[in-house]
């Protein structure tokens, strides 16, 4: 139940926010509105298509190493062509030919000359064949050009991906939607907190009244651990009251409520309780709990404040019992309480050089008779003291 209840209270919180959200005033709702209407009809008006992006990139790798090619190509074509290379060695093989009947040398000369102005004829054909066949549109180009231009724009504002930026469109779609018609916008959201509100009442109503049934079963256990400890008069309530606001746990408040003298009327435990009947306290709602907490150690200081004999011993019994679920660590006084731990530690102070240390050390077993007999007896530890601790 008590999940249904935080997700009932989660729910309620998030349409809450988002009424709160909506109430802005008119004048800004419009600006809202028209800067979304831009932005939809922005992204609405570039036609995107998922892919289109990668796609063109890839074509504008394609064109603009294309442009670069046929442009070094058409510098070619004009240094070989008739206007350049091709036409000076036809004027060179015409000028030779006149004298190549003279000299045998010169008319091998002549023929070598003739190969190289048929080879870069050859050529200049072949160059010309392969600029006809590339295909490049400077206007094409541009357009493609363009369009990645704006699609990167687009990606700038609303997102890295035409994916985002068509998602980004439906959630403005969606806004202006909500903007255009406000007032049932807003109607419908209080209509659902409404509902939802309902619903979470519901839900803490029954979280509650299993509250106020467990909490009298609990008050009487932890009232029981506490004569245990020998507060013998002692009233315990566990009083719950309202909150003004819901929290995921629902609007109970609890608090602890104690007499611990005959006459007088319960208070909250944090008013009337001392430190060492708070040690006390706290040790039976542990012990009443014990089976159910997931605390896995406890510490205990100045609880055998203000107590001696038959309490001491109550309270050490009852620190045994939590002991077999919890790590206890107690710091005491009493040979009562210390006689049940397992492990002893001794704290020492000492001062050396005008400066006190502190010291802490674990006992063997020896040890820990001796410093019990000492607890015990006092200054001098005699036999007896000594066999009373080993029994």
């Amino acid at each position: 139940m008590k999940e249904k209840l935080s997700d009932a209270y989660h729910a309620y919180i998030h349409v809450k926010n988002e009424l709160k959200e909506a109430a802005t005033d008119t004048e800004q709702r419009a600006r809202e509105l028209s800067f979304l209407q831009y932005e939809a009809e922005e992204i609405e008006h570039a036609a995107l298509t998922v892919g289109e992006d990668e796609e063109l990139e890839i074509r504008y790798r394609r064109f603009a190493n294309g442009k670069q090619i046929l442009g070094s190509i058409g510098q070619v074509y004009e240094l070989t062509s008739d206007h350049g290379a091709a036409q000076m060695t036809g004027h060179a093989v015409l000028e030779i030919a006149k004298i190549s009947a003279y000299d045998e040398k010169v008319r091998q000369l002549e023929e070598q000359l003739t190969q190289i102005d048929d080879l870069l004829n050859d050529f200049n054909r072949e160059l010309a064949g392969y600029m006809d066949d590339t295909d490049f549109d400077e206007e094409r180009f541009y357009e493609m050009e363009k369009r990645l231009d704006l699609i990167n724009g687009l990606k700038a504002k609303y997102g890295g991906t035409i994916e985002k930026i068509l998602a980004e469109y439906e959630k403005k779609l969606e806004r202006i939607e909500k903007l255009s018609d406000y007032d049932a916008y807003l109607s419908d959201l209080t209509q659902k907190l409404e509902k939802k509100e309902t619903e979470l009442e519901t839900l803490c109503k029954k979280v509650s009244a299993v509250r106020r049934k467990e909490a009298s079963k609990l008050a009487k256990k932890i009232k029981s651990a506490l004569i245990d400890l020998n507060f013998l008069d002692v009233q315990f309530e566990l009083s719950l009251t309202r909150k003004k606001d819901y929290t995921a746990s629902g609007y109970d408040e609890a608090e602890f409520l104690i007499s611990t003298n005959p006459g007088e009327p319960v208070q909250s435990l944090t008013k009337i309780a001392s430190g060492g009947e708070l040690s006390r306290i706290m040790l039976a709602i542990k012990a009443v709990l014990a089976d159910c907490d997931e605390i896995g150690t406890l510490i205990f200081d100045e609880i055998d404040t203000g107590i001696s004999g038959r309490t001491a011993q109550m309270v050490s019994e009852k620190m045994n019992v939590i002991s077999k679920d919890h790590q206890i660590i107690c710091i005491t006084h009493l040979p009562q309480i210390a006689a049940m731990a397992d492990t002893h530690f001794l704290i020492e102070k000492q001062a050396k050089k005008n400066q006190t240390h502190t010291s802490i050390r674990k006992l063997d077993s020896e040890e820990s008779v001796s410093e019990l007999g000492r607890m015990l007896g006092g200054v001098k530890i005699t036999d007896t003291v000594l066999k009373v601790q080993k029994k």
